[in-house]
């Protein structure tokens, strides 16, 4: 059966996978492990990506994480194909280094978020690394330390998990770890990670009980509805980016576009230049490049002459023009 494509639109909630090819290790020490970390740390805050829960096994990894406004393919892209060539050269090893794809799974954030949090930081528990919240608290290789405030990790955003459990930080760390705790002989929970029919209808006992048809999708975490919303919203997004490039726009069409619209030339849109129209149609250009016709961020850098990082904030700052003036490319 062919693979179904990504689900990948901005701003969603993704439980992300990694596994090494034929179960082989994609960790083999700790420099590997702070090699993926440094790149975690550069690449996020450049797509916009929120972590907010990640651990690593030796030859797994689990991320939760929202997507930035290029999606997650960008930065998934990114992030393992520059990790690759580093292992690889490393170890002086050639070949691939993990198992077919990265899964990424959508998730419905009201039901499932601190399931998915608490699940995550359980996995050195389940792959029996560590069996007791005292030896799974100073554990390096995973986003919990954060959480609990004995290490600092400026990429993984772990004021917006402790929120959800008290507004106090300390209050919240405790909170936070004893729900960790609550759910620690826990084994492997099909409903989170199995297949889209069980998660669709809340696990197995919902399953079991059931007698009706629920939609399901292998893609998406979530309840009946949930999981058609999330179709329809991704169908729509596909079927408009089809439509753009369908009309034959490109990135030379779109900066003639906005340069009309600013009074200003299209090399004025693409060049560097502090002016307040220049800075603004180039934060438009950046946002309706990136978001209709899905230009990746990097290449977007090399066109301008600008970092990632830049242009990140380019496009997020474009899309509140784009809003402003009702700008989008049909």
């Amino acid at each position: 059966m062919p693979r179904q494509p990504r689900l990948d639109a901005a701003g969603t909630l993704h439980h992300v996978m990694i596994r090494g090819i034929e179960r082989r290790n994609i960790f083999r020490d700790a420099r590997d492990r702070k090699d993926l970390i440094q790149r975690l740390s550069l690449l996020l805050p450049q797509t916009q990506t929120a972590c907010y829960a990640w651990s690593f096994m030796p030859n797994h990894a689990h991320f939760l994480l929202r997507s930035g406004p290029s999606g997650m393919a960008d930065l998934m892209r990114r992030l393992l194909t520059g990790y690759v060539v580093s292992f690889n050269k490393r170890h002086r090893r050639t070949g691939q280094l993990f198992q077919n794809r990265y899964k990424s799974i959508i998730c419905d954030e009201e039901t499932y978020f601190l399931e998915l949090v608490r699940y995550i930081h359980l996995n050195p528990v389940r792959a029996g690394i560590v069996s007791t919240m005292e030896e799974l608290d100073p554990f390096p290789w995973s986003g919990h330390t954060a959480l609990i405030g004995t290490r600092e990790r400026t990429w993984q955003d772990t004021s917006y998990v402790l929120r959800m459990f008290s507004k106090d930080t300390a209050k919240a760390r405790k909170a936070y770890r004893s729900f960790v705790k609550s759910a620690l002989g826990e084994g492997r929970r099909e409903d989170l990670s199995g297949g889209g029919l069980v998660r669709s209808l809340g696990g197995w006992t919902g399953v079991v009980n059931t007698k009706q048809r629920t939609k399901g999708d292998e893609r998406i975490l979530g309840g009946s509805d949930f999981v058609l919303d999330v179709l329809r919203r991704s169908q729509e997004h596909l079927e408009h980016r089809f439509r753009v490039r369908s009309g034959g726009h490109t990135l030379d069409t779109l900066a003639d576009m906005i340069a009309v619209a600013y009074g200003i030339s299209r090399k004025d849109v693409i060049s560097k230049g502090r002016e307040a129209p220049r800075v603004e149609a180039r934060s438009l250009f950046c946002h309706i490049a990136s978001h209709d016709l899905g230009v990746p961020v990097t290449d977007l850098a090399r066109l301008l002459g600008m970092t990632p990082s830049a242009v990140t904030y380019a496009v997020r700052r474009g899309g509140k023009t784009a809003g402003e003036k009702n700008f989008r490319l049909e």
